[in-house]
């Protein structure tokens, strides 16, 4: 359901202001390019991690290529800044394979955030998404409305 492009780490760590960090614009919660899912980037650590929080699906909880639910599944992955490229590189899952892939993210602006997936570490070999801003509800077990 979810598609192959979508991400990230539990938030068991205080959010950034608690901790006194500075929120950078990829925080927040992003609406997947098909609208198929809802993730929560936020501050991890020294990284960015992503987390699935929100799907579209009909029946039963969607599940990963191991049988657990993809509600609350850890997507995106040490996300470090690149300064001089100004975007952040890490790592995607691909829930139905189980495959990890080298990715990048970045704001193009405050409500619209881009995300590269690519293969061999050569972002030529990939594709980007354009992820919008979340400001919708979801309901009991991830489920968009």
């Amino acid at each position: 359901m979810v598609c192959c492009l979508v991400a990230i780490c539990l938030f068991a760590a205080l959010p950034a202001s608690a901790a006194g960090r500075t929120s950078v614009p990829e925080e927040g919660l992003w609406l997947a390019q098909d609208h198929d899912g809802v993730f929560r980037i936020g501050q991890c650590g020294d990284t960015l991690c992503g987390q699935l929080i929100g799907m579209q699906y009909d029946g039963p909880v969607p599940k990963d290529v191991w049988g657990r639910s993809q509600c609350g599944l850890v997507m995106l992955t040490d996300f470090r800044h690149i300064k001089d490229e100004n975007v952040w590189r890490g790592h995607i899952l691909d829930p139905e394979t189980g495959r990890t892939y080298d990715a990048r993210i970045w704001a193009e602006s405050p409500d619209v955030l881009k995300l590269r997936g690519f293969i061999l570490g050569i972002p030529l070999l990939g594709k980007t998404q354009t992820w919008t801003r979340y400001r919708g509800t979801i309901g009991p077990e991830c489920k968009l409305p």
